[in-house]
């Protein structure tokens, strides 16, 4: 039998063709650079060399490597150029897509440096090379720069400067290890059974040849092997949408877990269902929650606490904001019974989009001989996750271990107890070993997690002077089972003190639940509002972004738009109606989110064997908290961020602010500050030569860890100099004061033949203040902008309206951008206006996304005369429009 050879190693040649390769890689060769994403070959994220070409492993059967030879992104030894380009140029976020990106990048570099020497391909050509390949945090900008730069030969080298992000190595070499790559020695494979109906009571379970809990094993079966069974649903034995969990079972082996969940058999006895929003509210139509402690149970996709809303059937709501609402409601519908000019009303929808992050859902679940419960999860929240995990399972806090090192994105999907997680913690009670319960790609874009679609009215007046007299705005959230719209109270905020009055309200149908996504309710409402601007200047003949300049009074938006008017742009765009088959648009969105923080954010600092340690049960998720803390620290005391090491993604006693609401950094980031003051204070008791002010000299520093060995000090993050908006919540949340701000200026090009829509220039400024890392928080607003282009122009979860089935399961069918789909983006901070904070900075990862989509609508509109209501501008759409 021929060997294979990996990584210049010589292995034997694996027989099985069930298996693929990139199993193989993983799970017998340990090499867990290569990831699984999307199973399908769609993503590239489990890239290899097969014989010297780029090749998607997950799709090659493992007997298919008899004689051949395979490197992996560990073989390439972390010293290819790419690799430090990669690191350099901040190439990555999360890292999970990174080593596939990686191993086809060297291959395109070396072969281009060999037919064109050290000269820098264009855009298009790398975007082409790379067009097999997804990241979507949407780190591109870094990629395109990268791989430039490792052509043209500026990385042939180790590089002499530490890479932007700390973790950057460990991610272009493959030795970061997440949560999905863990398999402890003995560990049993989970997987769930999910309902094959939209709505049903569930009338039994029978687990085949599972066991169930402490009920004895299979004496056909060898001992210790035979499946366990858990269920999942409860006493509630309602199921309200297909694919939701009834029950999960494990077994040692991938295969045996396959086999037992065919195995499960589940007796329904059907419900009228109701698929879509329209026939929710129909007279008559089946009611999801007929009681009180139903619909209080109902789940909901909002980032903070769902007030309560009155229900009418499937309907609920309306929540309401107002600001003399009566007076704009009288004035509107004056406006409209006398056909005035200067009314502007419509109605815009958008589309269910999927989080999709390329590492799924995935917990390895253990229960050690004292009683503790350790999880390696894949979450954006580890200190809560303990909490939770604590509480779920009436256990002590301190017996409950988080893990959550590396975390391949999340985007608001990851931040509850999922069912990934309580399926292996009860499977692995039953089971007596570890168990990992993975989610596939298809019950990730089913049932992890989406931003809600919404129907959003819009109406806004106009007075003589063209100031905003009135404005309205209703939206209908449609998150499946669950609640929580809130894109009407999100435009309370924008253009001043206008009478207005908005309303949120929710229908619920028989689909599954969404979940908070990256600025939740705030993309659905600028699409709606920011088109209703720009439709309103028109009507007033000015200026797009004057209009807006002169209606908003927030001071650091007008300072983004005052920036924005002097862009080449903007100020040399297209003018008047234009014609043929390609046509150049430009258009521009403004937005503000909300400034929360993390009140009981905790950072330790000890000497450890001469060193620095920086500890928080925080986790990073691509953002780069990681880099923060030890800058925070370092630049506090002067001191080279190299000497600290960071540990987090690890619950304890030290609680770390989850990673969503656009809190991390502005609650962290003091708190690493405070730790600094104390650390000095602490080393200057035991060395005098620790100056009480600026930098501590390198002799001083190190004295004086010598002498502090074992010291510890913590800090937290101080109040904000004029308090919050809020008292602190649940969930380690309250509002400050303030609202961060953006205005996205985008241009594309239509081709009128074909209905394509390609963004080619972006200009993305934003306000929040103070930037902790500015190629990092650069990064997390130009892949903003990627997800705004997916959101506008590709993502539609779709589902059958005769089952409840999710038909867009696969990353095929849910398209999310490529590197060839995105526009070159340039990234402005102004950082101004915070100075009562704590830092001097707020979160910028959710306002740098809300107004993206909405800026393109407005670009297609200047290019072409149509105006998109419906997102996303899909081709067909786009057609029928030009019509």
């Amino acid at each position: 039998m021929d060997d294979v050879t990996v990584n210049g190693a010589r292995h034997p040649a694996p027989v099985d063709p069930e298996t693929s390769t990139a199993e193989h890689v993983r799970d017998r060769l340990g090499l867990t650079g290569t990831k699984i994403a999307c199973g399908g070959g769609v993503c590239g994220a489990c890239t290899i060399l097969v014989d010297g070409s780029p090749t998607v492993s997950c799709l090659l059967p493992s007997d298919r490597l008899a004689g051949r030879t395979v490197t992996t992104v560990e073989g390439l030894g972390g010293t290819h150029p790419v690799q430090y380009a990669f690191a350099a140029h901040d190439a990555l976020q999360c890292g999970y897509c990174t080593p596939g990106f990686v191993v086809s990048a060297s291959v395109f570099v070396d072969t281009w440096r060999a037919d064109h020497g050290d000269t820098r391909p264009d855009r298009d050509t790398i975007a082409d090379a790379l067009s097999g390949h997804l990241c979507r945090c949407g780190a591109y900008e870094g990629i395109f720069a990268a791989v430039a730069a490792a052509c043209a030969g500026e990385f042939d080298s180790r590089p002499d400067r530490e890479p932007p992000r700390r973790d950057a190595v460990d991610k272009v070499t493959g030795r970061a290890r997440f949560s999905a790559d863990l398999a402890p020695h003995g560990h049993w494979e989970g997987m769930i059974v999910r309902s094959t109906h939209a709505h049903a009571r569930v009338l039994a379970v029978d687990p085949g040849a599972a066991r169930a809990g402490d009920a004895p094993e299979d004496t056909a079966a060898p001992p210790g092997t035979a499946p366990v069974f858990t269920d999942l649903l409860g006493e509630d034995r309602t199921v309200r949408y297909v694919g939701q969990p009834i029950a999960a079972v494990a077994a040692p082996t991938p295969a045996g877990a396959r086999a037992a969940a065919a195995a499960v058999r589940v007796d329904y006895d059907p419900l009228p269902a109701v698929l879509d929003a329209e026939a929710a509210r129909a007279p008559g139509a089946p009611v999801l929650y007929p009681t009180r402690a139903e619909r209080a149970a109902a789940p909901s996709y909002g980032e903070a606490p769902t007030p309560p809303a009155r229900w009418e059937g499937n309907l609920r709501g309306p929540g309401t904001l107002s600001w003399r609402g009566p007076t704009a409601v009288r004035r509107l519908r004056r406006a409209a019974r006398a056909s005035d000019p200067l009314l502007v009303s419509g109605e815009f929808t958008t589309a269910s989009q999927a989080h999709n992050p390329l590492e799924p859902h995935v917990c390895v679940a253990s229960w050690e001989p004292g009683g503790d419960l350790y999880l390696r999860v894949s979450t954006q929240a580890v200190a809560k996750t303990a909490e939770r995990a604590a509480k779920h399972w009436n256990l002590p806090l301190d017996r409950v271990h988080v893990v959550s090192e590396y975390v391949g994105g999340g985007f608001g999907a990851k931040n509850a107890l999922s069912a990934d997680i309580v399926a292996s913690v009860e499977l692995a009670r039953a089971a007596r070993a570890p168990v990992r319960v993975v989610f596939d790609r298809a019950e990730e874009l089913t049932d992890a997690g989406h931003r809600p679609a919404a129907r959003t009215r819009v109406a806004l007046l106009a007075d003589r002077n063209g100031d905003l007299a009135a404005m309205s705005v209703d939206s209908r959230g449609e998150g499946g089972v669950s609640v929580g719209s809130s894109a009407a109270a999100l435009a309370f905020m924008m253009y001043g003190r206008s009478p207005r009055r908005v309303r949120d309200f929710d229908v619920v149908t028989n689909l599954p639940p969404g979940m908070p996504m990256r600025g939740p309710g705030g993309p659905p409402m600028a699409w709606a509002l920011e088109q209703a601007v720009d439709m309103m200047a028109h009507r007033l003949g000015e200026d797009p972004l004057a209009l807006r300049a002169r209606w908003d009074g927030n001071p650091k938006r007008r300072a983004l738009y005052a920036r924005a008017a002097g862009l080449d742009l903007w100020r040399d765009r297209p003018r008047g109606p234009r014609s043929g088959r390609f046509r150049r648009g430009v258009g521009v969105a403004a937005a503000s989110w909300l400034y929360l923080l993390g009140p009981q954010a905790r950072v330790e600092l000890s000497v450890e064997d001469g060193s620095v340690v920086v500890r928080s049960s925080t986790q990073d998720i691509g953002t780069g908290i990681r880099t923060v803390l030890a800058g925070a620290v370092a630049d506090r005391l002067g001191v080279p961020a190299s000497d600290l090491r960071v540990e987090i993604g690890r619950s304890g006693p030290v609680h770390g602010t989850g990673s969503y609401g656009s809190r991390t950094t502005t609650s962290m980031g003091p708190a690493a500050v405070q730790a600094a003051d104390r650390l000095r204070d602490a080393l200057r008791e035991r060395s005098p030569s620790v100056p009480a002010v600026g930098p501590v000299p390198e002799h001083a520093f190190k004295e004086a860890l010598t002498a502090a060995e074992g010291v510890r000090v913590e800090g937290g993050r101080g109040l904000d100099r004029w308090g919050q908006l809020s008292p602190n919540m649940a969930d380690d949340l309250a509002l400050g004061r303030g609202l961060s701000g953006a205005v996205h200026v985008m241009e594309v090009e239509v081709d009128t033949l074909l209905g394509r829509v390609q963004p080619t220039r972006c200009w993305a400024g934003i306000a929040a203040g103070r930037v902790y890392a500015e190629r990092l928080a650069r990064n997390q607003c130009e892949g903003a902008v990627v997800q705004g282009v997916g959101y506008a122009l590709f993502e539609e979860r779709r589902h059958d309206p005769a089952t409840g089935v999710t038909l867009t399961d696969n990353m095929e069918d849910y398209r999310i951008p490529g590197p060839g789909d995105v526009p070159e983006t340039e990234v402005y901070f102004h950082e101004e206006g915070f100075g009562h904070v704590p830092g001097g900075g707020i979160g910028l990862g959710e306002v740098s996304v809300v107004g993206v989509a909405a800026a393109l609508a407005n670009a297609v509109h200047d290019a072409t005369g149509w105006r998109p209501h419906e997102l996303p501008v899909r081709p067909d759409r786009l057609i029928e429009g030009l019509r």
